[in-house]
Protein backbone atom coordinates (compact mmCIF):
# COMPACT_ATOMS: atom_id res chain seq x y z
CA UNK A 1 0.00 0.00 0.00
CA UNK A 2 0.80 3.60 -1.02
CA UNK A 3 1.02 6.63 1.32
CA UNK A 4 -1.03 9.63 0.65
CA UNK A 5 0.66 12.41 -1.56
CA UNK A 6 0.17 16.04 -0.34
CA UNK A 7 -2.49 17.00 -2.43
CA UNK A 8 -4.62 13.99 -0.50
CA UNK A 9 -3.65 14.94 2.60
CA UNK A 10 -4.67 18.60 2.16
CA UNK A 11 -8.06 17.76 0.96
CA UNK A 12 -8.75 16.51 4.56
CA UNK A 13 -7.41 19.57 5.97
CA UNK A 14 -9.78 21.76 3.06
CA UNK A 15 -12.76 19.88 4.18
CA UNK A 16 -12.48 20.27 7.54
CA UNK A 17 -11.95 24.43 6.87
CA UNK A 18 -15.15 24.26 4.73
CA UNK A 19 -17.44 22.27 7.06
CA UNK A 20 -16.81 25.02 9.56
CA UNK A 21 -16.92 27.86 6.46
CA UNK A 22 -20.10 26.50 5.67
CA UNK A 23 -21.64 25.57 9.17
CA UNK A 24 -20.52 28.75 11.44
CA UNK A 25 -19.18 31.00 8.75
CA UNK A 26 -15.91 30.92 11.22
CA UNK A 27 -12.97 29.20 9.23
CA UNK A 28 -10.94 26.78 12.01
CA UNK A 29 -7.21 27.19 12.65
CA UNK A 30 -5.50 24.47 11.82
CA UNK A 31 -3.01 24.23 14.63
CA UNK A 32 -0.65 21.63 13.35
CA UNK A 33 -0.38 18.71 11.48
CA UNK A 34 1.79 15.74 12.16
CA UNK A 35 2.86 12.03 11.85
CA UNK A 36 1.54 10.14 14.84
CA UNK A 37 3.31 8.02 17.15
CA UNK A 38 1.49 5.39 20.04
CA UNK A 39 -2.17 6.28 20.52
CA UNK A 40 -3.01 9.59 19.89
CA UNK A 41 -4.82 11.30 22.74
CA UNK A 42 -8.74 11.85 21.39
CA UNK A 43 -11.45 14.01 22.96
CA UNK A 44 -14.47 12.86 24.30
CA UNK A 45 -16.31 12.28 21.26
CA UNK A 46 -15.54 10.72 18.11
CA UNK A 47 -16.91 9.71 14.76
CA UNK A 48 -15.32 7.80 12.37
CA UNK A 49 -15.70 6.29 9.00
CA UNK A 50 -13.71 3.72 7.42
CA UNK A 51 -12.62 3.23 3.71
CA UNK A 52 -12.27 0.93 1.38
CA UNK A 53 -11.83 -0.22 -2.19
CA UNK A 54 -9.07 2.23 -4.00
CA UNK A 55 -8.19 3.32 -0.47
CA UNK A 56 -7.88 1.19 3.02
CA UNK A 57 -8.09 2.94 6.11
CA UNK A 58 -10.21 5.43 8.35
CA UNK A 59 -10.83 8.98 9.01
CA UNK A 60 -11.69 9.90 12.94
CA UNK A 61 -12.73 13.00 13.53
CA UNK A 62 -12.78 13.75 17.54
CA UNK A 63 -14.03 16.99 18.97
CA UNK A 64 -14.75 18.09 22.92
CA UNK A 65 -18.22 18.05 24.23
CA UNK A 66 -18.22 22.34 24.37
CA UNK A 67 -17.11 22.67 20.72
CA UNK A 68 -20.14 20.10 19.66
CA UNK A 69 -22.72 21.85 21.70
CA UNK A 70 -21.84 25.27 20.29
CA UNK A 71 -22.14 23.77 16.82
CA UNK A 72 -25.95 22.51 17.53
CA UNK A 73 -26.86 26.05 19.34
CA UNK A 74 -25.48 27.34 16.12
CA UNK A 75 -27.71 25.23 14.09
CA UNK A 76 -30.82 26.17 16.08
CA UNK A 77 -30.18 22.66 18.07
CA UNK A 78 -31.53 23.56 21.85
CA UNK A 79 -31.23 19.75 22.52
CA UNK A 80 -27.56 18.82 23.75
CA UNK A 81 -27.75 15.30 24.68
CA UNK A 82 -25.34 12.87 24.32
CA UNK A 83 -26.78 11.27 21.37
CA UNK A 84 -27.22 14.49 19.92
CA UNK A 85 -23.17 15.17 20.09
CA UNK A 86 -22.93 12.04 18.87
CA UNK A 87 -24.94 12.21 16.15
CA UNK A 88 -23.40 15.96 15.04
CA UNK A 89 -19.40 14.29 15.06
CA UNK A 90 -21.08 11.56 13.27
CA UNK A 91 -22.33 13.91 10.51
CA UNK A 92 -18.68 15.44 10.01
CA UNK A 93 -17.03 12.86 9.86
CA UNK A 94 -19.69 11.44 6.96
CA UNK A 95 -19.22 15.04 5.42
CA UNK A 96 -15.54 14.67 5.56
CA UNK A 97 -15.70 11.09 4.11
CA UNK A 98 -17.88 12.07 1.46
CA UNK A 99 -16.08 15.06 0.17
CA UNK A 100 -12.73 12.80 -0.03
CA UNK A 101 -15.28 10.20 -2.08
CA UNK A 102 -15.68 13.79 -4.70
CA UNK A 103 -11.84 14.16 -4.75
CA UNK A 104 -10.66 10.53 -4.87
CA UNK A 105 -13.19 8.61 -6.47
CA UNK A 106 -16.10 6.88 -6.84
CA UNK A 107 -13.58 3.17 -5.95
CA UNK A 108 -13.60 4.31 -2.78
CA UNK A 109 -16.21 3.23 -0.98
CA UNK A 110 -17.31 4.91 2.74
CA UNK A 111 -19.22 2.91 5.35
CA UNK A 112 -21.89 4.81 7.82
CA UNK A 113 -20.13 6.62 10.44
CA UNK A 114 -19.53 4.62 13.90
CA UNK A 115 -19.64 7.14 16.54
CA UNK A 116 -18.01 6.70 19.91
CA UNK A 117 -18.63 8.96 23.54
CA UNK A 118 -15.46 8.66 25.68
CA UNK A 119 -12.47 9.28 25.59
CA UNK A 120 -9.43 6.55 24.82
CA UNK A 121 -6.14 6.84 23.00
CA UNK A 122 -7.05 6.38 19.05
CA UNK A 123 -4.99 3.61 17.55
CA UNK A 124 -3.22 3.24 13.94
CA UNK A 125 -4.69 0.43 12.07
CA UNK A 126 -3.38 1.13 8.54
CA UNK A 127 -0.37 3.19 8.84
CA UNK A 128 2.48 2.98 11.25
CA UNK A 129 2.16 6.68 12.21
CA UNK A 130 -1.07 8.39 10.98
CA UNK A 131 -1.83 12.10 9.75
CA UNK A 132 -3.36 13.90 12.23
CA UNK A 133 -4.38 17.69 12.25
CA UNK A 134 -5.45 19.61 14.98
CA UNK A 135 -7.34 22.51 14.70
CA UNK A 136 -9.15 25.58 16.73
CA UNK A 137 -12.59 26.59 16.51
CA UNK A 138 -14.07 29.89 18.41
CA UNK A 139 -10.85 28.38 21.23
CA UNK A 140 -12.07 24.75 21.30
CA UNK A 141 -9.95 21.86 20.19
CA UNK A 142 -10.44 19.26 17.72
CA UNK A 143 -8.38 16.88 15.78
CA UNK A 144 -9.12 14.95 12.44
CA UNK A 145 -6.97 11.42 12.66
CA UNK A 146 -6.65 10.38 8.70
CA UNK A 147 -5.16 6.46 9.16
CA UNK A 148 -5.58 5.14 4.97
CA UNK A 149 -3.54 4.59 2.35
CA UNK A 150 -3.84 3.86 -0.84
CA UNK A 151 -4.25 0.17 -2.31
Amino acid sequence: MDSLNEAELKLFVDSVRRYFQVTTRQEPQVTSAFLGTGDIDGFDFNGIVTFSGSYDGHVIVSMPPPLLKELLLMQGETELTEPNLLDAVGEIANTLGGNARKSLGSGLQISVPMKLHGASGIRARVRKHPYVITLRWNRQPALVCVDMSKR
